[in-house]
């Protein structure tokens, strides 16, 4: 029998021997009143061996435990921090006998008591009553080391948070953030709204969807990769200003920036344009910076950021000349084409497009400055407003005012990595039936569906709006130095463990 077996049969032990004398060992609840942090802060002023006279209760899950001849130690965490609790025999001989016969590390106690500083300095309850309030029957792990126990703090987040304050620190700034971008929008006379995440027509983004079926009809149903087109109908409907923060899902890559399930902002502004939405998303930024604590300078990494407004803007021609020496205006589709063979990516180009038909139709250079994008945008690592991206980018967006071969779309970045979308939204119901189809034709993948009822939608009147979206958990991590996506997701996905190989059987001898 294993350690860990022994253990846990030590401790079942003790649970069904508490069970036969009529002791509740999960009980309902503990009246409580105070915590750990309350009590630290206002005893501050106890001397060594003073007693406070104010009997207090509280409650957490043992963390560590030691006993010295007749007086026993353990602390407790509740959540706003640790706790020292302290038995004596003549204070509580009760209590001290039953905390070293049953209470184990992990378990939950509710302690009654007074405040007491001990000798060595430190505050404490010093324990009158003490009852279990759950019995753990597995033993917390000592310690977390080396490349899979990083994969078990993401697969058992319940560790993790349990043995790792700062984790739960970072999680506490995760809604810190998220509240911040709420009021940010609230005060600004957004409305937020709800969207369905189960949809009959995915759209709003170019990803592939996760799909399912809705029994009852027999139909097929997606995910939501995007709640865009269920806003844009909120604007016909008349609201001006909506945003809404959920769940998105895509089928596609998971790497440090990746997840398949992710949290998005998306919210949309009637008769503003993309440039109102970039100022718009500065605001929120850096509105949700100052929840940090933090002002106009973040650390990243390596990095050093400087986030006071405005940020930098650069037109994606530009973006290309700086770092790639590339005059996209000058070249020919061929001769694009054969820089993007030089570069190695083409062969991208050739996977998610219909190479033939593009050219045909001279689309294919809009496709290929896209690509060409990924060798430029580590680059910027001060953030940067990447504008006026070619038309074939996205069926959702207006041209360019000056300039027809592109749109005006903004891709916001920061520390290499891309933190949201920025549209003057298109509202011409007949262009953008014509961008969805031309999306079907030249795309191989993760093409738009034409979502029909949309563009009926559009044909009742959609005011001139800016829309914006804005990757939470990408934000999050800048904002809390995490270097993957997975530290700023409670549960993020995780590839499903190998299964033990069973033992290979002895072969048997011949007769």
């Amino acid at each position: 029998m294993g350690r860990l077996e022994e253990i846990k049969k030590e401790r079942l032990k003790k649970l069904e021997e508490l069970r036969r004398r009529g002791i509740e060992v999960y009980p309902y609840g503990f009246e409580r009143n105070a915590l750990s942090a309350d009590v630290i802060n206002k005893y501050a002023r106890l001397k060594p061996d003073e007693k406070g006279e104010e009997v207090l209760k509280v409650a957490g899950r043992v963390v560590g435990k030691r006993q010295i001849g007749s007086i026993a130690f353990c602390h407790i965490n509740d959540g706003a921090g640790k706790l020292q609790i302290v038995f004596e025999k003549g204070f509580s001989k009760n209590a001290l006998d039953f905390f070293t016969n049953y209470i184990d590390v992990g378990d939950f106690i509710g302690v009654e008591g007074v405040a007491y500083r001990t000798r060595a300095g430190e505050i404490s309850i010093l324990a009158k009553n003490l009852q279990l309030l759950t019995k753990a029957i597995l033993p917390l792990p000592e310690k977390w080391h080396g490349l899979k126990d990083v994969e078990e703090r993401y697969r058992k987040r319940y560790l993790d948070l349990m043995l790792n304050p700062e984790v739960r620190r970072v999680f506490e700034m995760r809604t810190k953030v998220i509240n911040a971008i709420r009021e940010c929008l609230n005060a600004r006379g957004f409305i937020e709204v709800e969207t369905p995440l189960l949809q009959p027509v995915y759209g709003g983004a170019t990803a592939r969807p996760f799909i399912t079926e809705l029994y009852e009809l027999h139909m097929p149903m997606y995910l939501s990769i995007s709640p865009e087109l269920y806003l844009k109908r909120l604007l016909v409907g008349g609201f001006e200003k909506v945003y809404t923060i959920c769940k998105n899902f895509r089928n596609e890559g998971i790497d440090r920036s990746h997840n398949p399930e992710f949290t998005m902002l998306e919210a949309y502004w009637a008769y503003v344009d993309y440039d109102a939405m970039m100022d718009l998303f500065e605001e929120i930024f850096e509105h949700a910076a100052k929840a940090l604590g933090l002002k106009q300078r973040l650390k990243y990494g390596e990095f050093e950021i400087d986030f006071s407004r405005p940020w930098r803007k650069i037109t994606v021609y530009d973006a290309i000349k700086k770092y790639l020496g590339i005059d996209v205006k000058k070249l020919s589709q061929d001769e694009l084409e054969e820089k993007a063979r030089e570069l190695g990516v083409m062969e991208k180009v050739e996977r998610r497009v219909n190479v033939k038909e593009a050219k045909k139709a001279n689309k294919l250079k809009g496709f290929i400055v896209e690509e060409l994008l990924d060798l430029v945008t580590p680059k910027f690592i001060q953030p940067t407003h990447l504008i006026d991206h070619p038309i074939e980018s996205t069926p959702l967006c207006k041209a360019k005012r000056g300039d027809a071969e592109l749109v005006e779309r903004c891709e916001p970045f920061m520390a290499g990595m891309e933190i949201g979308n920025i549209y003057s939204e298109l509202n011409d119901p007949l262009l953008q039936k014509k961008l969805f189809e031309e999306q079907q034709r030249f795309l191989k993948t993760e093409a738009h569906p034409i979502d029909e009822d949309f563009v009926e939608a559009l044909s009742y009147g959609m005011p001139p709006a800016g829309g914006l979206g804005l990757g939470v958990d990408r934000v999050v991590m800048l904002l809390t130095n995490q270097a993957s996506i997975r530290d700023v997701i409670l549960f993020p996905f995780m590839k499903p463990e190998p299964k033990p190989k069973p033992p290979k059987s002895e072969p048997k001898p011949r007769k």
